[in-house]
């Protein structure tokens, strides 16, 4: 379903569903919350938070991921507040799965703290401050200093990280052995956008549906041996499969 750009003023006066979502960049978070609403068919407004502006440094300060804001309610930020939102405003169809108790762990175990995301951005920023690719030095040692970078951490991050694209890739396999192509059940659920939208920190899609800095796809897709082997291809043909059947192309960053 697609969306419009408004600037910050309209957007502050505007009433309906808005969302500050970063530009330029396709940040898990902000992609999974369009996704979500596109599956929805939730009609909405982006506002764009640049990474070199100075709306995004003093947004940063407090964070980088999606907040949505509708009517005068109190707004809305991370991935499972955003999703609860969106199942109240159109149910069906919905995207918790029937076993809601197991979409919500595998959901947490992708976005959440501790989770994929969270740890490979930590492993990009070890890379980046270690001279190894990944995130430039600058934005390595903001977002660091942002989600607990320390020299343990990153070593955490990369063994982390290797085990849940393991354990992703198992039950995505143990689900195609079922005869279904999606983590639970036999049709999508939020977790299937989660790590649709997680897969562009190790393999960003295609240059002509997914436009970025080359200086930002070339840090998401820094990958030492260990990684490469864990990212197994059922991984990405995930991801492919979702973007194919269920949400929209080409991104708008």
């Amino acid at each position: 379903m697609p969306f419009e750009f408004i600037s910050t003023e309209d957007a502050i006066a505007a009433d309906g569903l808005r969302m500050v979502v970063v530009s330029r960049v396709p940040s898990p978070w902000g992609e999974a919350a369009k996704g979500i609403f596109h599956m929805m068919s939730i009609a909405w407004k982006a506002v764009r938070l640049v990474y070199d502006s100075p709306v995004y440094d003093a947004w940063a300060k407090v964070q980088i991921a999606p907040i949505a804001f509708y009517n005068q309610e109190t707004p809305r930020s991370g991935w499972r507040e955003i999703l609860e939102f969106a199942e109240t405003r159109a149910p069906n169809p919905s995207l918790i799965a029937d076993d809601a108790e197991s979409m919500f762990a595998l959901s947490h175990a992708l976005m959440g703290e501790k989770g994929l995301g969270w740890e490979r951005r930590l492993q990009l920023i070890e890379a980046g401050l270690k001279g190894n690719g990944g995130f430039i030095e600058p934005v390595a040692k903001d977002l660091g200093q942002k989600y607990g970078y320390s020299p343990e951490a990153g070593a955490q991050a990369e063994r982390r990280t290797i085990d849940l694209l393991t354990r992703f890739a198992d039950r995505l396999r143990a689900q195609t052995a079922a005869g279904s192509d999606y983590y639970l059940g036999d049709a999508p659920s939020a977790a299937d956008i989660y790590s649709a939208a997680i897969m562009a920190l190790f393999k960003p899609l295609p240059e002509p549906v997914c436009a970025m800095k080359e200086t930002t796809r070339g840090a998401f897709e820094t990958l030492n041996e260990a990684t490469k082997a864990a990212l197994q291809p059922i991984l990405l043909s995930h991801r492919d499969m979702m973007y194919d059947r269920h949400l929209a192309l080409p991104l708008s960053l």
